[in-house]
C-alpha cells in the first residue's frame, strides 16, 4: 500500500472498530468515524460508558475481523432504500436526511453496514498496524445542545515500526502533559472553587510567566512599541461598533450596571483604538505601535477547555499598529520578522499559514482584496514559504498565522498577524496627510506568542518541565551536607542572588543524596553542594541536572558559566 493511501487505511480501520463495537455491544447507535492526522475515531451512543477493559475487548475483536480478511463492498442505493438498511440508526438517518443527492452509498464488510462515501481498502486484511488509544466525550455534530456520545480514538499506520514510533511519542507526551507537570513542579492550578478555565499561578509558575513578560516588554521596547494599559470591562456600545456583538456574542460575558449594559473584554483592540483616537494624528506620527499584556475573557464551552491550552481567562501579548496604506507591507514584514525572532530562543520549528476571507465578514470586498494582497506581498518579499487556509480569516480581516512545532513534532497555533481596514472605518480612525487632508489609516492586529497561558503550556511540554537556565523558575539550589555549612551556604546564596540569579538553599537535616534526588525531580538546572571540603577551600561542588557531577568550582567560575548560558538563552 502506498503512503498516500494512509487516510483510506485509517478510515477503513474506523469501520472495523465500529463493526467490533456492534459485535460486542449490539444496542450501540453509530455516529461518525473519520480518519485523523495519525489515526481515526468513531462516535458511539450506548447506555453504559466504555471502560479500559472494553477497549482491550474491542481491539481483540478487531484483530479477528482483520484476520477474516472481509472485503469492503460498495452499494449505491436510493435514500429510501438506504433508510431501510439503516433502520434504528438514528444518527445515520439524520445524516442521510441532510444529503441532497437522491442516491447514496453504503459500505459493507461481513454483516456490518455503514453510510459512507468511501473509498476503503479492498478488504479488512489490509490493516496491519493499529492501536486503540483513548475514550472521550463528544457532542453529536459538535453542538452542546445535542446528545453526548462516546468517542474512541485509535492510531493506524501502514508499517508496524511507524506505529511503534508513534506510540513512543504518545507515551512521551503523556509524561510531558503540562497539567501533570504543573502539579509536580508546583507551577499552577485550575481550582474548582475559582471556576473552570481560570488559572491560578503558584510562585514558580508566576516567576516563569514574569520571565516571559519581561522578555516580551524588552523586545517590544527595542522595536518602537509604546506600552498601554486598558480596562477589563467596557460599555457594550463599543462592541456594537466593533462588530463583536454581532459576530462574537456567544463567546462574551455581558452584565448590567444600572441601565447600562457592559461587557468583559474578549479582545484588547477597542481600547487601543481609543488611545489612537485621543489625539489628532499626522502622517509624521505613523506608524504608531501599541503593546499591552492584556487579559481577556471568553465564554468557552466546558467540553473544550484543556489545562492551559484552552481557558476562559488568558493574557495576550497584544499589539496594534496604525499606519498609512503605503507603510502596510513594510509593517507586516517587520512583524513577521519580530515573531520569528521571539520564537527562535525556544528552538521551535514553524509553519506559516495565510488565512483568507471567511463567508461571514464585515467591510468592502475592495478592502479585503487589498489586505490579502498586502499579506501575500509581505510573505513574498520576505522569501517565506506558506500554505493557504481558505475562508479561515477573522471576520474583520485576513491574517497570517505561525504554527510552532514542539520537541515531539506536534503543531500549535502561536503568532497571528491580521490586517484590518474595517475597524478604521467603523471607529473613524484617520490621520492628516502631507496634503493637509484627512486620510483613513490601516490597522494591524498582532499577537506574537499569543495566549501566554497556552504558550506556557506548550513550553512545559516542549521542555518536559526541564526549562533552560534563562527560563527556569529556580536556576540553582544550594544543598548543605550538615548544619555547620549553613552560614557559608547563606553567603554563597547572597552573592548569587545579588547578581540577579534565582537561587534556593536546601538546609534541611536530610542526607545529601535525598536532596539531590528532590532537586532532580524538580528539574532544577544546577545543584551547588557544600560540605567540609568546600567550606575549607571556599568552593562549591557543582552538579548539572543532565551531566551529573562537574567537580569543584569557585563561586565566580560558576557565576561566569551560568551568566553565559542566560545571555545565550541556552
Amino acid at each position: 500500500m502506498a503512503e498516500e493511501d494512509i487516510d483510506i487505511l485509517r478510515h477503513s480501520c474506523a469501520h472495523i472498530m465500529a463493526q467490533a463495537v456492534k459485535d460486542i455491544f449490539p444496542e450501540t447507535k453509530l455516529g461518525i468515524g473519520p480518519s485523523t492526522k495519525d489515526g481515526f475515531y468513531y462516535d458511539f451512543d450506548l447506555p453504559e460508558p466504555f471502560t479500559p477493559e472494553d477497549l482491550a475487548r474491542i481491539e481483540a475483536r478487531m484483530v479477528k475481523i482483520i484476520e477474516a480478511d472481509l472485503p469492503f463492498k460498495k452499494f449505491e442505493l436510493s435514500k429510501e432504500e438506504a433508510a431501510k438498511r439503516l433502520r434504528g440508526e438514528v444518527y445515520k438517518l439524520e445524516l442521510l436526511d441532510d444529503i441532497e443527492d437522491e442516491r447514496v452509498f453504503l459500505y459493507q464488510q461481513g454483516d456490518f453496514i455503514d453510510l459512507c462515501r468511501g473509498p476503503h481498502v479492498p478488504s479488512t486484511g489490509y490493516v496491519k498496524a493499529f492501536k486503540l488509544l483513548s475514550i472521550a466525550g463528544a457532542y453529536w455534530r459538535g453542538k452542546e445542545t445535542n446528545p453526548m456520545l462516546q468517542r474512541i480514538y485509535g492510531a493506524a499506520f501502514i508499517k508496524a515500526e511507524d506505529l511503534d514510533e508513534y506510540l513512543k511519542r504518545v507515551s512521551e507526551a503523556k509524561e510531558r502533559d503540562h497539567r501533570k507537570l504543573g502539579r509536580k513542579l508546583d507551577l499552577f492550578e485550575i481550582h474548582e472553587d475559582a471556576g473552570a478555565g481560570l488559572v491560578i499561578y503558584h510562585p514558580k509558575g508566576a516567576t516563569l510567566r514574569a520571565i516571559l513578560e519581561d522578555f516580551l516588554k524588552m523586545e517590544h521596547a527595542r522595536r518602537g512599541y509604546l506600552p498601554v494599559v486598558t480596562p477589563h470591562i467596557y460599555k457594550a456600545d463599543l462592541w456594537e461598533i466593533s462588530g463583536h456583538c454581532e459576530f462574537y456574542r456567544e463567546l462574551m460575558y455581558f452584565f448590567n450596571i444600572g441601565d447600562q449594559e457592559y461587557c468583559v473584554k474578549p479582545m484588547n483592540c477597542p481600547g487601543h483604538v481609543l488611545v489612537y483616537k485621543s489625539h489628532t494624528r499626522s502622517y509624521r506620527d505613523l506608524p504608531l505601535r501599541y503593546f499591552e499584556l492584556g487579559t481577556v475573557y471568553r465564554h468557552e464551552k466546558s467540553g473544550v477547555m484543556h489545562g492551559l491550552m484552552r481557558v476562559r481567562g488568558f493574557t495576550q501579548d497584544d499589539g496594534h499598529i496604525f499606519c498609512t496604506p503605503e507603510q502596510l507591507t513594510g509593517e507586516i514584514k517587520s512583524t513577521i520578522s519580530f515573531a520569528l525572532d521571539l520564537l527562535r530562543p525556544f528552538g521551535f520549528g514553524y509553519q506559516i499559514i495565510l488565512s483568507t476571507q471567511p463567508d461571514k465578514f464585515i467591510g468592502s470586498q475592495a478592502n479585503w482584496d487589498e489586505a490579502t494582497n498586502a499579506l501575500r506581498e509581505a510573505l513574498s518579499e520576505a522569501g517565506l514559504e506558506y500554505e493557504v487556509a481558505s475562508k479561515e480569516g477573522a471576520f474583520y480581516g485576513p491574517k497570517i498565522d505561525i504554527r510552532i512545532e514542539d520537541a515531539l513534532g506536534r503543531s500549535w497555533q502561536c503568532s497571528t498577524i491580521q490586517v484590518d481596514f474595517n475597524f478604521p472605518e467603523k471607529f473613524d480612525l484617520a490621520y492628516i496627510g502631507l496634503d493637509g487632508a484627512k486620510h483613513r489609516c490601516v490597522m494591524v492586529h498582532r499577537a506574537l506568542l499569543g495566549s501566554l497561558e497556552r504558550f506556557l503550556g506548550v513550553l512545559i511540554e516542549h521542555y518536559g518541565g526541564a526549562f533552560p537556565v534563562w527560563l527556569a523558575p529556580v536556576q540553582a539550589r544550594i544543598l548543605t551536607i550538615a548544619d555547620r555549612h549553613l552560614d557559608y551556604a547563606s553567603r554563597v546564596n547572597e552573592g548569587l542572588t545579588s547578581q540577579g540569579l534565582r537561587v534556593e538553599v536546601d538546609g534541611r537535616n536530610e542526607k545529601v543524596n535525598f536532596k539531590i534526588r528532590e532537586a532532580q525531580v524538580q528539574k532544577i538546572p544546577y545543584m551547588l553542594i557544600i560540605g567540609d571540603k568546600e567550606l575549607e577551600s571556599n568552593t562549591i561542588s557543582l552538579r548539572d541536572r543532565s551531566q551529573g557531577d562537574l567537580g569543584p568550582f569557585k563561586v565566580d567560575q560558576f557565576m561566569k558559566r551560568i551568566k553565559g548560558e542566560i545571555t545565550k538563552k541556552s
